[in-house]
């Protein structure tokens, strides 16, 4: 079905065909100034239309427009201004008059799109027969997005070019589609990041966004949604005003708004949508908000009554640049009212609460039939209205440049010579609409402010802003005060300045936070749940040997494998190393019996040395003996370097002096044992067996057991030598230092040659058990074996389940144990009979003359 604009476009294109003539009269109020060149105004002077009852039976009748506002009327007559300025102008556009068609569109689609399918419509025949001209060459306007849409699908077919002060919406830069749109205001794709940027440098993350149900707030939160999706900011609400008023639409609304969490709320809307909206917020009295204002309101003096203001001081938002316009104050004080001025005797009237007695306003609503009378005669100077503040020139200044634009390009179209000494245009004033709009594309000029105008190739202004903040003066009145600027041109960090303090909602000069979730503080990691949105999560403490240094930190950190996390997980702290030393009770008591255990057998070799002469002595191989007691002090010696911090040559000596000893110390109890055997188990008469066991074969013995164990660890240390090494799994706060055996095959080789000799040792002292009873020594060597078996076997389970840095103790204790086992097992009772028993050492024990010819023989 065919849209209502494109049936008029139709009638249009049609007529175009026929004689020009107006087909029927609109209606429109409007002021007229005739001109060489026409140009169109477009101001929304009234914000909203009333709404009909369509019956269909009748044509309806005009709509009728209510709400008069002071600020556009303030723009209409700057347009009228700047006309006026230009025709002065002896320089720019010389010996030709711009006039205009400026009417009010009541912020309303229809109303705009009404207007200039009127002014479209009408054209000129030229001099010559059958050629029309258009009436208009260019039009100013409009102030709202969605009625620049509208307008500008309309007037691209023409080629008219159109130049507006206010539309911001970025759907407008589509050239595609607006072939013929300009603007003196930037995109707002510009004032999105404008936005994005303060909510970034507040650390805002958790917003509100209310939108009119227009192009304009329709377009800004799907682009603002877009742009906070990368930021990390979520959206606590959004939704769009109602353009028909609901009451029970509204206050849900403001309901949903008041109990939200959200402390910050942009209004992404056009000025016309708020007035209700906002009446509602202040009855509910919510005043907890902070108010980011768009470009089209945050500004509007309107909003600054002291019904809004409890909910909307404080207010912040990004407008557009301000400038002063000399004489532009005294020529709208100038303004008088009269028959027949409509929009100014509507002026009169709202600022004076009165009835002009020669009014002729058609427009319902503005002021009541029971005003009193008014005759014209006040003054304008009396009242502090909206219409005469020049302070805040933004939009008006946007009116401004649209028209010198408008007129520049025009004088560069019709006088292109460009000569300073020229007074007039040398070209006709006919020229097509498309040649202006190319005149336009390509217009560059420098103000009497020193500010370049121009347009991008979207037809787009420069992209510079400055943040309003809504703060009060000595009076109490609102007051609109720059607190920054941002320039979307500037290097990236520094486009964004705010160089005075914010006065924020409720006079509070400390920046409100808005977050769903507070920022984690260090020593603990946010954690966003499942079909949450990102900024709204739980802080959870580290895990232990992690850390968070950093407030809102989404990860911890590891710590490095030597260090833990301290009390409350915000740093990493060393480990105590720990390691198995003097300063443990443990290591003293074992410490004091390893010396215990050398005491003792220097003790006993002291008394062996004393009575080495002895039978006792003697019959027990007094070298054997010393080499034994000597191994076996080295034994006691070697579990001394277990305790201590570990060192590449502690590791080294530890491992290989304890193999070495105890082999040296096994080896001596071996020969003593073979010798006892073989003495006594070698019966044949004039046998020669003995001869291989004299005192020379039996320290070969002992060198050649000892020597292979040696072998054995120098190729240990060789190849790969027991090293220093940390355990980090020991304990969170700990670092267990050990000692790391290198090679496996070498450790498990030595103490397997270990538990071999002691086994053949073990073997033959048992074949020896039965000896004659004056002869016990296979016994006690039996004895010392079993008690050595027994601890290295209670050992190997002991040693796996000890805790930590005690199985350096057990292995310690297996040592010392196994060592004092062959000690007591060995020499206890030839000490006892050394030393107690003296009369008895010579003969009673060694009375039997084979035994003693035999051990004499054999041990020299």
């Amino acid at each position: 079905m065919a849209t209502e604009s494109q049936i008029m476009l139709s009638g249009i294109m049609a007529l175009a065909n026929h004689v020009c003539r107006i087909e029927d009269k609109f209606q429109i109020p409007m002021l007229v100034k005739d001109g060489d060149i026409i140009i169109v105004g477009l101001f929304p002077v009234h914000f909203r239309v009333l709404a009909q009852n369509l019956s269909y039976h009748q044509k309806p009748k005009s709509l009728q427009c209510d709400g008069f506002d002071f600020r556009a009327f303030r723009w209409l007559q700057t347009m009228i201004f700047s006309l006026e300025e230009i025709n002065k102008n002896t320089t720019l556009l010389p010996n030709t008059t711009l006039g205009y068609r400026i009417f009010d569109t009541c912020d309303n689609s229809y109303l705009a799109l009404k207007g200039m399918v009127h002014f479209i419509g009408i054209k000129e025949e030229l001099d010559y027969p059958g050629k029309c001209k258009h009436l208009i060459s260019a039009a100013i306007g409009e102030a709202g997005s969605t009625q620049s849409v509208t307008i500008s699908r309309i007037m691209t077919p023409f080629r008219l070019p159109l130049v507006s002060y206010f539309a911001s919406c970025d759907c407008l830069s589509n050239k595609l589609e607006y072939p013929s749109f300009f603007r003196t205001v930037p995109s707002d794709t510009h004032q999105v990041m404008a936005l994005v940027q303060l909510l970034l440098h507040h650390e805002w993350n958790w917003i509100g966004i209310v939108a009119s149900d227009d192009v304009y707030g329709q377009n800004g939160l799907s682009m603002l949604t877009e742009q906070l999706k990368s930021t990390g900011v979520c959206i606590a609400f959004s939704f769009t005003i109602p353009q028909v008023y609901s009451k029970e639409k509204i206050t849900s609304l403001v309901k949903e708004i008041q109990k939200s969490t959200a402390k910050v709320l942009i209004a992404f809307t056009t000025e016309g949508e708020l007035p209700q909206f906002l009446k509602e917020i202040v009855r509910q009295n919510v005043t907890n908000k902070q108010w980011i204002a768009s470009d089209t309101w945050v500004t509007a003096t309107f909003f600054s009554k002291e019904e809004f203001l409890p909910a909307l001081f404080g207010t912040t938002g990004f407008a557009f640049r301000r400038s002063h316009i000399p004489g532009l104050k005294e020529f709208l004080l100038g303004l008088r009212p009269s028959k027949g001025a409509l929009f100014a005797n509507m002026l009169w009237e709202e600022l004076f609460k009165c009835r002009l007695n020669f009014s002729d306003n058609p427009i319902v609503g503005t002021t009541a039939l029971t005003s009193p009378v008014c005759n014209g005669s006040e003054h304008l100077q009396a009242k502090n209205s909206i219409y005469a503040d020049t302070t805040q020139l933004r939009a008006s200044y946007n009116v401004y440049k649209a028209v010198y634009a408008v007129a520049h390009a025009i004088h560069n179209l019709l006088c292109p010579e460009k000569n300073q000494l020229i007074t007039t245009c040398k070209q006709g004033l006919h020229f097509e609409p498309w040649q202006l709009l190319h005149q336009l594309k390509t217009v560059t000029f420098r103000n009497q402010f020193g500010e370049e105008v121009h347009f991008d190739e979207n037809g787009n202004s420069a992209p510079i802003y400055d943040i309003m903040n809504w703060r009060k003066d000595n009076t109490g009145a609102i007051e609109f005060v720059q607190v920054g600027s941002f320039s979307a041109s500037a290097p990236l960090g520094k486009q964004l300045i705010i160089n005075r303090n914010i006065m924020w909602t409720g006079g509070d000069i400390q920046v409100p936070r808005s977050v769903c979730s507070e920022r984690c503080q260090p020593g603990t990691r946010k954690v966003v749940q499942e079909r949450d949105p990102v900024c709204c999560f739980d802080c959870l403490p580290c895990a232990d040997g992690e850390f968070s240094n950093e407030t809102g930190s989404s990860v911890c950190n590891k710590c490095p494998s030597d260090h833990w996390s301290g009390h409350g997980f915000t740093k990493c702290i060393p480990r105590q190393l720990e390691y198995f030393s003097l300063e443990d009770s443990m290591g003293i008591v074992l410490t004091v019996i390893a010396l215990i255990g050398v005491v003792c057998t220097t003790a006993v070799l002291v008394i062996f040395f004393h009575w080495k002469h002895t039978p006792v002595v003697k019959g027990n191989n007094a070298e054997l003996s010393f080499l034994l007691l000597g191994s076996l002090a080295l034994c006691f010696l070697c579990s001394l370097t277990f305790i201590g911090q570990p060192s590449a040559w502690s590791c080294m000596v530890r491992s290989t002096a304890f193999a070495i000893s105890f082999v040296l110390c096994i080896s001596c109890i071996l020969a003593k044992t073979t010798v006892v055997v073989a003495a006594f188990k070698v019966t044949t008469p004039g046998s020669d067996v003995m001869k291989w066991f004299g005192p020379l074969q039996q320290k070969a013995l002992v060198f050649l057991c000892t020597f292979t164990q040696v072998v054995i660890c120098v190729t240990w240390l060789i190849i790969s030598p027991p090293f220093p090494s940390q355990d980090t799994s020991y304990h969170n706060t700990k670092i267990l230092s050990h000692c790391n055996v290198g090679s496996a095959l070498a450790f498990y080789l030595t103490l397997g040659y270990i538990g071999f000799l002691c086994g053949v040792c073990f073997l033959l002292a048992f074949l020896a058990r039965r000896l004659p009873d004056a002869y016990n020594e296979a016994k006690y060597i039996t004895f010392g074996m079993i008690i050595f078996f027994a601890v290295w076997m209670a050992f190997i389970p002991t040693y796996l389940s000890s805790p930590e840095k005690y199985t350096v103790a057990v292995e310690i204790f297996a040592i010392q144990f196994s060592s004092f086992g062959l000690l007591i097992c060995i020499f206890t009772y030839k000490c006892y009979v050394l030393l107690l028993r003296p009369e008895s050492k010579h003969t009673k024990y060694y009375k039997e003359q084979k035994v003693l010819q035999k051990t004499n023989t054999l041990y020299g």
